[in-house]
């Protein structure tokens, strides 16, 4: 009997260390692609036009939506982020999700706010109308809408029936956008006006960076752990990851943290889904079915440049209720989408791509488990093969180092964000620290995720507590583009 656990024990084993070396050889393989993706931005760079752009009257105009629910830490940061954008023409469009905090408190004193009277058109159907209307005092192109809770994906389908414009850039309450962020991820639009349909900015972790009047002023590691670790991780699957996808003309998900897309063709396909947790992605992919069904030609783009920087999760709790939603949305995603799945007549999108996240995405908790599981049994029998365990931890921890300090040497070489050596050396140590429980422990809060979406359980987002950002004081350095500058 003991016999025939350890022969079970050894495939299981055998199969998980072959399953993490596909699944890191693909992250390998994005890597390669992103880095090719960087080399020729870098060489273009400089011809890409962003000041012809910002003084162009025929620039498309951006609609700026902030759905935002108890996020009076950074709301007024934020807003102002986003009024300090170099571009031709935009608005701001703020709709508070039914907040209960003081958000519009702040917002009013900051920005002086007046209401006035509106009644919007539902292009988009919403669950809930705006109760009021405001705007600000002075010249400032900031819209704040407010009504009763319905959920983020309702107040952004709000916020694209108030936009006035042809673009529309969804972005969360706690991200600030470099100065040149619309300018990046619109110039796509201009290049290609009749395929782009929507494009996406690289998302980053600004916990621990110093910011003054809503602009990064220096790229630094924050000092918790958890944080730290989440900068790597951000790296690999934002940086390189979806640059990657982007290049292959395959991008799934674009961010909500960051996202630019047009309006008409996102009210065509009825806006964001409120019932899907993973709205987001879930969007993108309906844009991708909707294209591919109607034959039109089209591109969905990663912009490769950071653009966006996000506050992450610092305490294990609010992580935990993140990786789930994340989880659970891609299972939502993968299932509502099921038939696109390995189906020729979606090319890259259902050939690639989904299969991908299939395999690699979706069932990884569960493999990943089962090995952890399969070891610990393994070790109580006294099972371990010496040679077997030599070679998982090069695949599974090894490999995996590679590939975090690939992520980090490239994205040096392409934008040297990191001013101090020894920010460097906590994102190596952060790389080797997260091998250790943390992936363990969120494979087991995406394992609960995927639980929840199989069990058909209510799907609820969760309070996201926020820490605020660190405010930079007028002594602290001031380097140009949010953290270049001299290494100490």
């Amino acid at each position: 009997m003991r016999g025939d656990v350890g022969h079970v024990l050894t495939g299981v084993d055998w199969f998980v260390l072959v399953y993490f070396f596909a699944i890191n050889s693909g992250y390998l393989a994005l890597i390669v692609l992103a880095a090719l993706e960087f080399v020729r931005h870098g060489r273009i760079q400089g011809a890409l036009g962003y000041d012809d752009t910002f003084v162009n009257p025929l620039a498309p105009p951006v609609s700026i939506i902030l759905p935002t629910y108890n996020e009076q830490a950074g709301i007024v940061t934020s807003v102002v982020a986003m009024l300090a954008l170099r571009y031709p023409e935009f608005e701001v469009v703020v709709v508070l999700d039914g907040c209960s905090d003081d958000s519009f408190s702040v917002l009013q004193r900051a920005f002086e706010l007046v209401e006035v009277p509106c009644v919007l058109a539902e292009k988009i159907p919403t669950r809930v109308p705006q109760t009021a209307k405001f705007v600000a005092a002075g010249t400032a192109p900031l819209v704040v809408f407010t009504k009763e809770n319905s959920g983020r994906a309702d107040s952004i389908n709000l916020g694209i029936n108030a936009a006035r414009y042809p673009l529309v850039c969804m972005v969360d309450a706690d991200s600030i956008l470099d100065p040149e962020a619309l300018l990046h991820v619109a110039q796509p639009f201009m290049d290609d006006p009749e395929r782009v349909i929507a494009t996406g900015g690289v998302i980053r972790a600004a916990n621990g960076c110093l910011i003054r009047h809503g602009r990064i002023m220096e790229v630094r590691m924050p000092r918790p752990w958890l944080a730290r670790i989440q900068v790597m991780e951000y790296l690999r699957a934002f940086l390189l990851g979806r640059t990657g996808w982007s290049r292959l003309n395959s991008l799934l998900i674009i961010s909500g943290a960051f996202g630019l897309f047009r309006k008409d063709l996102v009210i065509e396909v009825g806006g964001l889904d409120p019932t899907c947790i993973g709205e987001d992605a879930e969007l993108v992919v309906r844009l991708h079915k909707k294209m591919r069904e109607a034959r039109r030609p089209y591109r969905v783009v990663l912009v490769a440049e950071p653009v966006s920087w996000t506050e992450v999760p610092e305490t294990a709790r609010v992580l935990a209720r993140q990786r789930r939603r994340w989880a659970r949305g891609l299972a939502e995603v993968l299932w509502r989408h099921r038939s696109m799945i390995g189906n020729p007549r979606y090319g890259r999108i259902g050939l690639l791509a989904m299969p991908y996240f299939v395999i690699f995405e979706y069932l990884a908790p569960f493999i990943q488990i089962a090995g952890v599981a399969a070891v610990i049994v393994a070790l109580v029998l006294g099972a371990i093969n010496i040679v077997f365990g030599v070679l998982f931890l090069l695949v599974a921890l090894g490999y995996g180092l590679l590939l975090s300090i690939a992520a980090l040497v490239i994205e040096e070489l392409s934008f040297h964000r990191y001013a101090r050596w020894r920010d460097l050396a906590i994102a190596v140590a952060a790389a080797c620290v997260e091998n250790f429980g943390y992936r363990q422990l969120t494979a087991f809060w995406q394992l609960q995720g995927s639980w929840a979406a199989l069990r058909r359980k209510q799907a609820v987002w969760g309070e996201m507590t926020r820490t605020g950002f660190t405010l930079a004081t007028p002594a602290d350095p001031t380097p140009g583009r949010g953290g270049g500058g001299r290494r100490e």
